[in-house]
This record gives structure tokens, C-alpha cells and sequence, in this order.
């Protein structure tokens, strides 16, 4: 069978190459759009031929590149500066957030805890992703609580034997 895949830029049709890893098997579908059994895909870790013909290209000018984008900021390229400018001080993806929560030393008190970050989202001290990345610090924290005790409640019935 010959497959034909259409070229983007050129708006034609021409041959796939015949070393293709995947052939015909990516053709056939399930009804849901994933792929049917036996179509393993790419291997992981496998990286396109197109980006390593680039790799290749700019091995070792990484160097000269990053000369060339600060000058070419430095005399006013606006993209060239926002490149420059997102490497040396990336936007923050996480902030530290600061309420009162209450000690926890058991799940009772994990608890408690949980209740204080709900009072802070709806009091305007939170917003809700931030008190849904403290809520999962405290419920697994809660469950090494609870783990904890079951070690000790276990470790005490052995030591009665």
C-alpha cells in the first residue's frame, strides 16, 4: 500500500517515505478517536527527524545565538527583548500565601484545619486555586496523621502479645 500525505506548505500531495515507523496501523481508529490496539505509536523518548536535523544544526551555537538575541534587544527589537526578559526573570508561577491555620496533630484537628481554608476563601484571603493547593497539602498530611496512629495503635497491640 502507498501512503500519500499532503505537504503543507507546497499544497500537494507526494509519497511518505517507506521507513515510516508507524504505516497504515495509525489509520485505523476506535469510535472514540484513539488508537486500535496494536498501534503502539512513536517509542518513548523517540524525537522527530525534523527536530533533530534542528539539534544538529545548532549544536554548539547556543553561545553565539544568545549573543545575537541580546544585542538584537539591546537595540530595540521588541520580540527579541520579551525573549530576553522571559529567560532572565520568567513569570512566577506559584506564590507564597499567608492565614492563620490552625496546628494539626491529629485528622480531627486536619479537619479544623480544612475548615480555617474554606473561612479564608470565603472571607477573600484565598482565592479558590490557592486554597485548593493548600486543601491537598492538608488532607495528605491528614493521612500521614492517620497513618501514623494506625502504626502506633498496631504497635501496641503486638507489644500486648
Amino acid at each position: 500500500m502507498i501512503t500519500y500525505v499532503l505537504q503543507i506548505r507546497r499544497n500537494q500531495l507526494c509519497r511518505a517515505p517507506a521507513d515510516r515507523n508507524n504505516g497504515s496501523t495509525t489509520d485505523r481508529r476506535n469510535p472514540d478517536g484513539t488508537f486500535a490496539p496494536g498501534n503502539p505509536g512513536r517509542p518513548a523518548g523517540a524525537r522527530h527527524r525534523i527536530t533533530r536535523a534542528v539539534e544538529e544544526l545548532l549544536e554548539g551555537e547556543a553561545e553565539g545565538l544568545t549573543r545575537k538575541a541580546v544585542e538584537l534587544a539591546l537595540d530595540g527589537d521588541t520580540t527579541a527583548l520579551r525573549l530576553c526578559l522571559e529567560r532572565i526573570a520568567p513569570a512566577k508561577k506559584d506564590a507564597p500565601v499567608q492565614f492563620d491555620l490552625p496546628p494539626m496533630t491529629n485528622a480531627q484537628e486536619a479537619a479544623e484545619a480544612a475548615s480555617a481554608v474554606l473561612r479564608a476563601v470565603s472571607e477573600g484571603e484565598l482565592t479558590p486555586a490557592e486554597a485548593a493547593s493548600v486543601m491537598v497539602l492538608v488532607e495528605g498530611y491528614r493521612k500521614t496523621l492517620e497513618i501514623t496512629d494506625i502504626e502506633q495503635r498496631i504497635a501496641a497491640l503486638e507489644a500486648k502479645k
